[in-house]
């Protein structure tokens, strides 16, 4: 009975931000690079749009300190997306001085494909 209620559970817990808090656009004063207009621009960001073995686009987003010496991959909570993460993600690599790296799931902000769940 106890896997029957945690699959249950799980299948309510895991929830993307609907509508999503941010959309990812081409920014032609920048060559075409990807980037996030709910945002405050910064030029140490980078936005990626990343493909996954199963066809899925993952938005990602890059940040970088000049004086970094280490890279932190954030994988958010989930109930959150990368437009919600975005500043939090800028204060961490400010205060830290580190590059952060942190990414949507599938299905989650403007990432494709659904949230699938491993239990």
């Amino acid at each position: 009975m106890g896997g029957v209620t945690s699959s249950i559970a799980a299948k309510f817990a895991f929830f993307p931000p609907n509508p999503p808090s941010y959309t990812v656009v081409a920014d032609e004063s920048r060559g075409g690079a990807l980037c996030i207009p709910e945002v405050r621009p910064r030029q140490d960001v980078d936005v990626l749009k990343l493909r996954t073995r199963r066809g899925n686009d993952v938005v990602a987003v890059h940040i970088g300190h000049p004086k970094a010496t280490a890279t932190l991959l954030y994988s958010h909570g989930n109930a959150a997306d990368l437009g919600q993460m975005y500043e939090l993600f800028v204060e961490i690599t400010l205060r830290l001085r580190i590059n952060l790296m942190g990414y949507d799931y599938s299905g989650y902000g403007q990432s494709t494909g659904k949230v699938r769940l491993l239990l």
